[in-house]
């Protein structure tokens, strides 16, 4: 009989075939289970597992097919012959010589750059105001699945598994240009838009082909932290423009910081992380400035298929001297890690935008992008926009409700509408000692640290509403209202 704990455990979500053909491969390949060794019947190791015959059975045939298990007329089960890959001891490893010094080695340490953090445990927090994360309930699963099934079609295989560096699925790309970009106010060919990783992967790209060390960029204060440490990282002068309820100012001292920039990294749909809109008479103001100073236009659409009747089209839409370069991404409506976004520009920068992502990956996953081009052809992705876009709308209007109720001294940004609230705390309170003490209490608050310059830490904390269930919402910004209001008695 096998001993159980050769079984690691099971994962969530993990099927309880894939389980068990997942724990056997590992204890072959690590030589817990020598070949030529009589595995126990079927009807046995389901009895000590606790789960049906018909299970095991099927991961056994499995593995026959691949070859870790060999299957004897009349005998039943053996381990294969498979060459092993023992475990070796940690010590056999352990440097004996002198120990690299890579604080000398290490040019640039972007681990000490203030980013995000995102608890790993946020499903154990029974109120997770957490932001970016996926609400299960709402991904179409089916849908994707099906679509998954059709991208591995013999066709389709044919095409995503061949090396193509400079190029990107036709189907996708087609099925942006035809109904996800005009839904923004954007009209593109195809040879202006390019594939990526997501959002930051197009930040990442674009200050590798437009930005020299020195070269000043203007961003938003407060503003997306990685976006800054993105532009740091290729040793550009940060110069922070400040944000107000009507977008990023561009008054007199804003208009000095743009002369001689070369970007302006903004986010006027729903701003980072305040989630205000930039109003019509700062778009038109910044693209003025653009043409009159020279500078570039970066766009990060956030949120912007998150919108509501009130939300303008894209910066890129009423663009007419080609400054602006528009960054989208679908992975805030499907998941995080469904790492697919885009960038949109002239011919001629998505030219050497495609040139430089073969240098780095070559291309994208192809055969995620031809999933996506088909949820996209069927009409799922944009039923999934309606429902993800109508449930973040209750929840919005629930916790703006909530949070006036319960905590009438603390100041939200003007916004309207989006997956999270910016909040200021009081100013006999930290929003340090306040996110710990909701911590306490089941509740996970955001800091808002990251986002701001560092003499403004302390002040702010942020809401997120994509994870958690609306039924929720209430109950927990009372535990955050508790919570308040103890620490400010003490």
């Amino acid at each position: 009989m096998l001993d159980n704990a050769l079984f690691q455990p099971r994962a969530p979500g993990t099927p309880l075939q894939s389980w068990i053909r997942q724990s056997l491969v590992n204890a072959i390949l690590d030589g817990k289970l020598q070949g030529g060794q009589r595995m126990p019947a079927t009807r046995h190791l389901a009895k000590s597992l606790g789960i049906g015959r018909n299970t095991v059975t099927a991961a056994y045939e499995e593995l026959v097919s691949q070859g870790f298990l060999e299957s004897r007329e009349r005998m039943g089960f053996f381990v294969g012959a498979t060459e092993q890959h023992l475990p070796v001891e940690a010590e056999a490893n352990a440097p004996t010589g002198t120990e690299v010094a890579w604080d000398r080695h290490l040019k640039f340490a972007p681990s000490r750059m203030r980013h995000i953090e995102k608890p790993w445990d946020w499903h154990d927090y029974k109120y997770p105001f957490v932001y970016g994360q996926v609400d299960r309930n709402l991904f179409p699963v089916d849908q994707w699945r099906a679509c998954s099934r059709d991208a591995l079609g013999r066709s389709a295989i044919d095409y995503w598994a061949s090396d193509r560096a400079l190029e990107d699925d036709p189907l996708l790309v087609e099925q942006l240009c035809r109904h996800v970009l005009p839904q923004r106010g954007i009209f593109a060919r195809r040879d202006e838009v390019m594939v990526t990783l997501g959002s930051q992967h197009g930040i990442f790209l674009l200050s590798q082909l437009l930005l020299r060390p020195g070269d000043p960029v203007a961003v938003e204060d407060p503003g997306y932290p990685d976006a800054q440490n993105i532009f740091e990282a290729h040793r550009a002068e940060i110069r922070r423009l400040a944000v107000d309820d009507d977008g990023v100012v561009l008054d007199g001292a804003a208009q000095a910081k743009l002369r001689g920039a070369g970007l302006v990294f903004v986010t006027p749909a729903h701003h980072c992380p305040t989630m205000v809109t930039m109003s019509h008479e700062r778009r038109s103001q910044l693209l003025d400035l653009a043409e009159r100073e020279d500078f570039l236009i970066l766009e990060d659409d956030y949120e912007g298929e998150i919108r509501s009747a009130e939300t303008p089209p894209a910066l890129k839409s009423i663009d007419r001297s080609g400054r602006v370069v528009y960054i989208g991404t679908m992975s805030k409506i499907l998941a995080p890690g469904v790492r697919i976004g885009y960038i949109v520009a002239p011919a001629p920068l998505i030219a050497e935008a495609r040139a430089m992502r073969r240098l780095m990956h070559r291309s994208a996953p192809l055969n995620n992008q031809r999933t996506a081009a088909i949820l996209l052809a069927n009409g799922h992705y944009e039923g999934m926009v309606r429902v993800v876009r109508e449930a973040l709308s209750h929840r919005w209007q629930e916790a703006v409700a909530c949070v006036r109720r319960e905590l009438p001294d603390f100041r939200m940004s003007r916004s309207i509408g989006g997956s999270s609230l910016w909040i200021e705390c009081p100013p006999d309170l930290e929003a340090t000692e306040l996110i710990a003490a909701c911590a306490e209490r089941g509740v996970l608050v955001e800091k808002g640290d990251p986002f701001v310059a560092p003499h403004l830490g302390g002040r702010f904390f942020r809401l997120g509403l994509s994870a958690i269930d609306q039924r929720l919402i209430a109950p927990g910004i009372a535990e955050i209202a508790t919570a308040a209001r103890y620490l400010q008695g003490r």
